[in-house]
Order: C-alpha cells, then structure tokens, then sequence
C-alpha cells in the first residue's frame, strides 16, 4: 500500500528527481492533510493564501448565484487548485469544498518561497504546474464556450468518465451548465443513440 508521501514524490519524480533532503524539506512542512466529505476548504469572501494538491479525493469548486450553486470544475487524484483569489490576494469570489474523503497537501505562498530559495528545483515544478493547469483551463473553458451541453456531457464521458460516477447529480448538472431535469433526459437520448 503506498503511503501519501510516495504517491506525491512519484508524481514529482515525472517532473524532476528528489534527494532524501529534499524529500525530507517536504515532509517538514507537515503538508498532508486528510478531509471528510463535505468539509468546505474555503468560502466566499474569505482570504487564503492555500494552494490545494488532491491525492485522493475530489475536491469542486462553484459559486452561489440566486441562492443557487453554480459548479465550475472538478478537481481529483493529482490534480491541483490554486484558488484565484491565492492570486490576486482578495477574498475568494468562490467556494472550494470536498465532494468525498479526501487527502490532500495544502501549501501557501510563504512555504514555498521558503522551500524554493533553498531548493530552486521546486521552483521549475511549480512554473510546470502552473502552465499546465492554465493551459487545461483555457481549453476547458474555450470547449464549454464553443459547444452545447450535449457536446459537453459527451466530452465528460470521454475525459473525466469517473465524475460520472463519483459526483452527485446536481452538481453535475450545474457543472454542465443545465438542469437535473434536462441532464436526465440528455442521458437518456445519448444512451438511446448508443443502442441505435
């Protein structure tokens, strides 16, 4: 069974290789956290300087609009989360909350200037990140743009087939952009498609 620790030096190790002591600098600043399902990470309004990394779980981030939950994206096993508010240092237009049991590293802007002026290689993972994450980002948001919510469920099934199983109906929905309702019967004709 592997341990957080290798699970998050194996993902770094695809980016750059880790000396015990840099392995040991990360697990000194005690990053680890476990968080039940349900737990709300960050609220509207509030300022944070944590960035999130999920090494199991799934964490979603959305917003309130009318009293309604507005869901805008999904965040599961080695995916990371800088909220844009971390950012711009103003309170958080969003809410970051866990969807299931989930373990996670939590760091903040502090720790990592500390840990790059003594390990500049931390420094290149975190740019590397961070390009990918904006680049996957844009793609996202420019393919959600351009299509419908058919288009979009069909591009779910096809990418993130697992949130499919693991995230509530409504969220899904409010994540696609439609209603339950619609959802249901857009499953529906899209299975009916399948069968044809």
């Amino acid at each position: 069974m592997k341990t957080m620790q290798d699970i998050l030096f194996d993902f770094i190790s695809k980016y750059v290789s880790l000396t015990d002591e840099e392995k040991n600098a990360i697990l000194s600043l005690n990053i680890f956290r476990s968080i039940k399902k349900g737990t709300t990470l960050l609220k509207e309004g509030q300022k944070s300087k944590d960035s999130y990394f999920v090494l199991k779980g799934c964490i979603r981030t959305y917003y309130v609009l009318d009293s309604e939950e507005k869901t805008t994206a999904f965040y599961t096993e080695m995916e990371a989360l800088t909220p844009p508010c971390v950012i711009s240092k103003t309170p958080s237009e969003y809410y970051v909350s866990c969807i299931e049991d989930t373990i996670l590293t939590v760091s903040n802007s502090d720790m990592e200037v500390e840990i790059n002026s003594k390990f500049p290689k931390f420094e290149t993972i975190c740019r590397i990140l961070a390009e990918e994450l904006l680049a996957k980002q844009q793609i996202d948001f420019d393919e959600f743009k351009t299509s419908s919510p058919e288009q979009r469920y069909l591009n779910l099934i096809q990418k993130r087939p697992d949130l499919l199983q693991r995230v509530p109906q409504h969220q899904l929905a409010s994540y696609l952009g439609v209603k339950p309702q619609s959802l249901s019967r857009l499953r529906a004709r899209i299975v009916g498609k399948n069968k044809g």
